[in-house]
């Protein structure tokens, strides 16, 4: 009966999760298929998808399917031009002013999503990252909730930089 009662226990128990690992609000990411760049990333929880910055978006069709061609927008970047399967367009709502009561103001741009193979410390993972223009930003890559979830991290925002350099 002791045995029983000591197996019933065991099967009762949650399977605890792995603890996530703790980055920096800032950190080095490596993108082993735009030619290995490696970019200086802001870690922001309070977005939902990846983004990068890119500029010459420009959709087209190859057998059937969706595609983006585009150049890194990023200080240093060379001007090699990138093709990417589209896997889905994603629908960004600038948010309106506050004082301004018309909700139709607010607008709606479209932006590629690709899934882009990304190396953060020694963990290489495929996220969604979306297209954008961010070259007035002092971070070219946003990785936002999903992309952080994929990673298994949690961010501390009093620190930086605690993956050193990417390795995968």
């Amino acid at each position: 009966m002791k045995s029983l009662l000591a197996l019933l226990t065991l099967v009762a128990l949650p399977v605890l999760a792995a603890e996530p690992t703790l980055y920096g609000r800032y950190e080095y990411i490596a993108l082993p298929e735009i030619g290995g760049e490696v970019l200086k990333a802001k870690m922001d929880t309070g977005a939902l998808t990846a983004s990068l910055s890119a500029k010459d978006i420009e959709t087209f069709t190859r057998d059937g399917d969706e595609w983006v061609r585009f150049r890194l927008a990023t200080k240093g970047a060379s001007n090699k031009v990138y093709e990417h399967k589209v896997a889905r367009i994603s629908k960004i709502k600038s948010r309106a002013d506050e004082e301004d009561e018309d909700k139709e103001a607010s607008e709606v741009t479209k932006r590629p999503v690709v899934d882009l193979e990304l190396c953060l410390g020694n963990v290489k993972r495929t996220v969604e990252v979306n297209l954008t223009d961010r070259s007035s930003f002092n971070y070219p890559l946003l990785i936002g909730a999903k992309a952080l979830r994929e990673f298994g991290a949690a961010v501390n925002p009093a620190r930086r930089f605690t993956a050193d350099k990417p390795d995968c």
